[in-house]
Parts: C-alpha cells; structure tokens; sequence
C-alpha cells in the first residue's frame, strides 16, 4: 500500500535534489591555443577534469613526458570551492610528468585562469581556459 507521507519524501528529496546548483566548472573546456580539451565533473567529494580530446602534437608532448595515453587522463583533481569564483586542487601536467599544487579563478561564466604553483600559491604559470 502506498503511503502519502511517502509521495511527500520522495518530492521533497527531488526537489531538495534539483534547488541544488551545478558548480560553475563542471561541463567542457579546452586551453587557451585549443591543442587540448577536458571535461571536467564531480569525482568523489571534489572536481575532476580528463581530457577528452588532444591535438596529435599535445599527444606527442605527453608521451615525452611519460604519459603514454593522454585522451582519458584525468589533469585536474580534488578542486574544492575556497571562495567565490575560487577553486583549489592539483594539476597534472602530462609532458612533465609531474603534478603540481592548483588554483582556478572563474573570470566569467566561460572563461577561467588555471594556475599550477611550485609552492603552495606562489611561482605560479597560468593559462586562460575557455568553455566549449
């Protein structure tokens, strides 16, 4: 039999489920000289971002830094909100072979300044991405 408290649970999760905003990030980008595109979601408790597609000259910089197969590597991992507009987390960098310590800044809906850091937030390089 069916209860109407159970009908009222049910819509007050999916409810409570779709008021929920989507973090800005999440959806596809790709690098400022458009040589590697990522998809970048939810992946445990942060943001992750794998790439989803690589000009054949980014594929041969990767695989001379070690990484072998770079479509499906995953460049951005653990970002958590620290701010408005502000997210931290790693950054693998493929033909280095090395990842690195992370800030994102959202300078506007479709375009963000990825940072990858030698200490903590400073000498830092950064790069404009821009949504697909």
């Amino acid at each position: 039999m069916f209860h109407f408290s159970s009908l009222l649970l049910t819509l007050a999760t999916a409810t409570a489920l779709a008021a929920e905003p989507l973090d800005p990030l999440r959806g596809a980008w790709h690098n400022d000289d458009s040589t590697v595109a990522i998809h970048i979601d939810q992946c445990g408790t942060g943001l992750c971002g794998k790439v989803i597609s690589a000009s054949a000259q980014a594929v041969a910089d990767a695989r001379s830094g070690g990484t072998e197969h770079l479509i499906g590597t995953t460049l951005f991992k653990g970002y958590h909100r620290d701010g408005p507009n502000y997210w931290s987390g790693t950054v693998f960098v493929p033909d280095l072979g090395h990842s690195f310590s992370s800030h994102i800044v959202m300078i506007d809906h479709d375009h963000a300044r990825i940072a990858g850091c030698l200490l903590g937030r400073f000498l830092c390089q950064s790069e404009i991405w821009q949504r697909q």
